[in-house]
């Protein structure tokens, strides 16, 4: 496992798709989700140590540099209205 996209590919054979709107959110639930399936022993050590570390490297990357940038405050007064 060697991608964020192989981790969702694990989580899909197991019924769980992410997609809470924030990419952040959605990587932090994917660690949820992999601990989860680690302590009902459903993905093996070497499986789990695997995704915990994709799923760290690419929360670090998204704290530092955001795919998608956050609204300007006034951006987001017009986007709720």
């Amino acid at each position: 496992m060697k991608t964020y996209y192989d981790v969702l590919q694990l989580l899909k054979e197991y019924g769980t798709y992410i997609h809470v709107g924030k990419r952040l959110w959605d990587i932090e639930l994917a660690a949820v989700e992999v601990e989860r399936l680690h302590h009902l022993q459903l993905i093996d050590d070497k499986t789990y140590a695997s995704a915990k570390i994709v799923l760290r490297h690419e929360h670090e990357r998204e704290e530092k540099t955001p795919l998608v940038p956050p609204m300007a405050p006034h951006e987001e007064e017009k986007h709720h209205e």
